[in-house]
């Protein structure tokens, strides 16, 4: 019962948390990202993170086997070699049973196509020094190993580099870690099931920590056993050690597999302290996993998808605009600064699929390799838009409302009259000025040009980039946005 239900619960996480990374359905499955450890850790959400260990200490990792993507994807090859290995074993099964049927004297040896587990002693050297290396490069913005190993990120790296190979949109610097990422988890799983979780991924070694000391926890009772290894030999997580009747909690995922594969009925999860420890509770009348239930919300089968149409018109070839060289970077309004954004930022591309005008893409450079950078040549950050901001789990974009946006200040716009169509007494223009949202582009006449040329009252520009999207002048705007350092409000 317990393992049936941790799997329906895990699967709900799975899908919701993966049609986030695709874009579809941010109001009915956002929460699922403000629940993910070292996002919430990271924006300060004691809360969040204060429930995670709560319900460590009282369950044990449910967390590593429900909550998070990268968990549950783990569990799902583990599922694919699970069920291929039967499926080959069946085979062979029935054509023995054929050839001894038909008086055959050939004795084919059975194959033994299912790889069992082994209980591995944990690598004490590895998992804690990743942990210490993760921890340290977050106090010195080191944010590049944190993107790389923490399992939220990778695994919505993994998802936008799998949906832009398949809509043909895609950073190649994204598409080759995304799915080199792929690759490397899903052969670590196939080979040694949770490895990843109990060796490398911080996550899983802060939440150790906890779950060694866990109320409730897998036992067994050296009574009823009768040393047939099954439960070592099918636990994920190479924790139970049969000879010894000993389980290693720190590693425990609490799947609850081990309590399915146990015919005796001498491995129970129960409260694991005091004169309770020698009396089972039923998984029925679990206190401790009912009170885990009930911090979690199951959301509704409807999603909301959203889709934009983009058209394009006219028989002359259309010049892509490139993003220019900006001596500053443009962030997300709500991130606060440039500091700021970069040193909670995990890389996990949820804002990158949220945003519905193009604007965030993940960075190819070294020092902030695949977190967001912000770009006008295939949109602008819309006024009314506060996606991105409503979705980061991290901290790195705070909420803000719409009228909250049209004061802060990103950047500001500059006009390169070289490239200007009026200036150059090309054609009367104004585009800029047309669309900008703030009123803070003008148009003014200048003596010795026939048309006139557009200024910039920088104290009102937010740095929306309305302007350098629209311009008409390509392959580079003739009015490009500059980031600064620090946002501010205007007045």
């Amino acid at each position: 019962m317990l393992r049936k239900l941790r799997i329906a619960l895990a699967a709900v996480f799975f899908v919701g948390i993966t049609l986030l990374f695709l874009g579809i359905g941010h109001d009915w499955w956002g929460w699922m990202a403000k629940l993910q450890f070292l996002p919430s850790a990271l924006a300060l959400n004691l809360a969040v993170v204060a429930l995670i260990l709560l319900a460590t200490f009282v369950l044990g990792r449910v967390y590593c086997s429900v909550i998070c993507p990268m968990g549950v994807f783990q569990d799902l090859v583990l599922w694919i070699r699970r069920t291929g290995g039967k499926w080959l074993q069946d085979a062979q099964t029935r054509k023995l049973k054929k050839l001894k049927d038909s008086g055959s004297d050939r004795k084919p040896q059975l194959k033994q196509y299912l790889k069992r587990f082994n209980y591995v002693p944990e690598h004490k050297w590895v998992r804690y020094g990743v942990l210490v290396l993760s921890v340290v490069s977050l106090f010195v913005s080191g944010q590049m190993l944190i993107a790389l190993i923490a399992p939220y990120s990778a695994y919505g790296r993994v998802v936008r580099s799998v949906a832009g190979v398949a809509s043909g949109s895609v950073v190649p610097a994204l598409l080759v870690t995304g799915l080199l990422t792929l690759v490397l988890i899903f052969c670590c799983a196939w080979l040694w099931g949770r490895e990843y979780c109990n060796t490398i991924c911080p996550v899983g070694t802060t939440l150790s920590l906890v779950s060694r000391f866990s109320l409730f926890r897998p036992t067994i009772d050296t009574s009823k056993c009768t040393n047939c290894g099954r439960c070592g030999r099918g636990c994920k997580a190479s924790c139970i050690d049969t000879k010894a009747h000993k389980i290693d909690y720190s590693r425990c995922v609490t799947c609850f597999d081990c309590i399915d594969n146990c015919q005796e009925g001498a491995l129970q999860y129960r409260f694991a302290y005091g004169k309770k420890a020698d009396s089972p509770v039923k998984p029925a009348n679990d206190a401790g996993r009912r009170a885990f239930l009930a911090t979690t919300v199951l959301a509704g089968t409807a999603l909301a998808a959203k889709a934009q149409d983009h058209m394009q018109g006219g028989l002359a070839p259309v010049i892509d605009k490139q993003n220019p060289e900006r001596g500053t970077r443009l962030v997300p309004f709500g991130a606060g600064s440039v500091k700021s954004f970069y040193d909670h930022c995990t890389a996990c591309q949820l804002c990158v699929s949220a945003c519905p005008n193009g604007v965030l893409r993940p960075s190819t450079d070294f020092e902030h390799f695949l977190q967001p950078q912000m770009g006008y040549e295939k949109g602008y950050c819309r006024p009314e838009c506060t996606a991105c901001s409503q979705v980061c789990p991290a901290g790195a974009i705070r909420p803000v409302k719409p009228e909250q946006k049209q004061s802060i200040q990103i950047g500001v716009a500059h006009v390169n009259l070289e490239l200007c169509f009026a200036a150059k007494g090309e054609a009367s223009c104004g585009n800029c000025a047309y669309h900008c949202p703030s009123g803070a582009i003008r148009m003014v006449e200048q003596e010795g040009l026939q048309y006139k040329i557009p200024a910039v009252a920088e104290i009102h520009c937010i740095g929306c980039g309305a302007c350098e999207n629209l311009c008409p002048s390509r392959p580079v705007s003739a009015i490009t946005v500059r980031g600064i350092s620090v946002h501010h409000t205007n007045a």
